[in-house]
C-alpha cells in the first residue's frame, strides 16, 4: 500500500477533530469523505476504515508513541506512524516519518500487549466494570470481539420483497450477500460496500441492521392487526421491522423524546412503505399517560451505555463515563416503571439493550418484577447475546407478560 499524502492528512484532519474536539466519528467521517470530489471508493475507504482503527485503538497507540491529549498535529502524525509501522506499511520519505523507531515501535507493542487494558485499548474503569459484571473470561472474550470491526448487515423490508429477489438484485449491482442461519431477514455483506448508493436501497427493498438488532421485533411475537407501541422507536430501526412483522395490518404508535428523530422515521417509513406507524413526540408526560392500558404489544428499546455496540461506535470507549451508566440506569429503571403502564392485560412487552452489563439488563428486570409497579407482570424468556458467542452487537431482551 503506498500512502497519499491528501488522505492521509484529511484522516489526521478527522482525528483531531474526534480526539481534539470530542466529535462523533461517524458525523465527522462523513463530513471529511464529501471533501474532495476525485477520490474513489478505494481513497474513501482508506480514509474511513483508517480514521476508525486509530481510534479503537487509540490507547495502545499513543502509549507506544509516548504522546498525551489533547494531541496536536505532531502528536497525531507520531500515531499515525504507529499504526503504519505495525500494519507493515512502507513509509514514503516524508519530514515527518524521519528518524521512526520501528524496532522500538514494535518492542513496545509486544509488551504493552501482554497488559488487557493496554491490549484492548480502553479506560482502566471500562476494563473494572467489565471483569466485575461478566467475570474475567467473559469479559476478556467480549471485550477482544467488540474491538473487531462489525460487519454489514441488511434487513429485507418483506413488505416489498425477499431475501432471494434481493439478494439477486444486488448481485446485479455488484454487491454479493449472503444469509446467515437463523436470522430469517438478514442478509450479510461479503465485502463492505455504500449500499445506500443502491437502487434497491432507494426503493426501500432493505435497512441497514445488525443481526442481533434484528431478533428484538420477532421477540416481541407481533401478529397483524395488534396494537403496537414503541416507546423509545428513535429513527425507527425496529418500528420498521414490526411493521413488516404486521403486514402492515393494525397500528403502531411509534413514540420518543426527539422530535427529529421521529421526522427521519417518516421518511424511512414512507421509504419502505410502511403505513400502519404514527410517530408521537413525547413533549409532555400527558403522552404516555394517554396510552395508558391501550396496547397489545409494547416494545421498550432503553437508552443504554451502548457496550453491545462498540464495534460499529469505536469512539463510544473514550465519551463514555462511568457516572453516564450509573445515571442511565436510574433512566431505564424509570422508563420500564412508567411505559409497562402503556400495555393490556394479557399484553407483552419487551424490554430491550443493546449493552453486555447484566446491571442494565438482567438486574433492571428482576427489580422491576419486585417493584410496585412490576407485580402484575411475569417473565416469559429473555436472551442475553454476546459478540464473542455470535459475532454481530451484544444485546440484551426479555419478554414479560401482563397478567389477566
Amino acid at each position: 500500500m503506498r500512502l497519499h499524502r491528501n488522505l492521509v492528512f484529511a484522516t489526521l484532519d478527522a482525528l483531531s477533530e474526534i480526539f481534539n474536539e470530542g466529535a462523533y466519528a461517524d458525523k465527522v467521517i462523513a463530513k471529511t469523505l464529501k471533501r474532495d470530489k476525485r477520490w474513489g471508493a478505494r481513497d474513501r475507504g482508506f480514509i474511513a476504515e483508517t480514521t476508525y482503527e486509530i481510534v479503537r485503538w487509540k490507547r495502545l497507540y499513543a502509549e507506544i508513541a509516548e504522546v498525551k491529549e489533547p494531541f496536536d498535529r505532531e502528536n497525531l502524525f507520531r500515531i499515525f506512524t504507529v499504526w503504519a509501522t505495525l500494519r507493515g506499511i512502507k513509509l514514503p520519505d516524508w519530514p515527518q516519518f524521519e528518524g521512526t523507531p520501528t524496532r522500538r515501535i514494535k518492542g513496545k507493542f509486544d509488551s504493552l500487549s501482554k497488559i488487557r487494558k493496554m491490549r484492548e485499548s480502553i479506560p482502566d474503569w471500562l476494563d473494572e466494570v467489565g471483569v466485575a459484571e461478566l467475570g474475567e473470561k467473559t469479559w476478556e472474550k467480549e471485550i477482544a470481539a467488540l474491538n473487531q470491526q462489525a460487519p454489514v448487515l441488511l434487513r429485507v423490508n418483506t413488505l416489498k420483497t425477499t431475501p432471494e429477489k434481493l439478494q439477486q438484485l444486488l448481485k446485479e449491482e455488484e454487491i454479493i450477500v449472503h444469509k446467515i442461519k437463523g436470522y430469517p431477514e438478514a442478509l450479510q455483506l461479503e465485502e463492505r460496500a455504500n449500499v445506500f448508493q443502491t437502487q434497491a436501497f432507494k426503493d426501500g427493498l432493505f435497512e441497514v441492521q445488525d443481526a442481533s438488532s434484528q431478533l428484538v421485533a420477532h421477540f416481541l411475537e407481533v401478529k397483524p392487526g395488534m396494537r403496537v407501541v414503541d416507546t423509545c422507536a428513535g429513527a425507527g430501526g425496529k418500528t420498521l421491522h414490526l411493521a413488516a412483522l404486521m403486514e402492515n395490518k393494525g397500528q403502531i404508535i411509534a413514540t420518543d423524546i426527539y422530535g427529529n428523530k421521529l421526522k427521519e422515521l417518516k421518511r424511512r417509513a414512507k421509504r419502505a412503505g410502511a403505513h400502519n406507524i404514527e410517530p408521537r413526540e413525547i413533549d409532555s408526560t400527558k403522552v404516555i399517560k394517554k396510552l395508558y392500558n391501550t396496547a397489545d404489544r409494547v416494545l421498550i428499546d432503553a437508552p443504554c451505555s451502548g457496550l453491545g455496540v462498540l464495534s460499529r461506535n469505536p469512539d463510544a470507549k473514550w465519551k463514555l463515563q462511568p457516572e453516564f451508566i450509573d445515571n442511565i440506569k436510574k433512566t431505564q429503571a424509570e422508563i420500564i416503571a412508567k411505559y409497562s403502564k402503556i400495555l393490556k392485560p394479557g399484553g407483552k412487552m419487551v424490554y430491550a439493550t443493546c449493552s453486555i452489563l447484566p446491571s442494565e439488563n438482567q438486574q433492571q428486570v428482576e427489580f422491576f418484577l419486585a417493584s410496585d409497579e412490576g407485580k402484575d407482570f411475569k417473565l416469559v424468556k429473555d436472551q442475553k447475546l454476546l459478540s464473542s458467542e455470535t459475532g454481530f452487537d451484544g444485546f440484551y431482551m426479555a419478554l414479560l407478560e401482563k397478567k389477566e
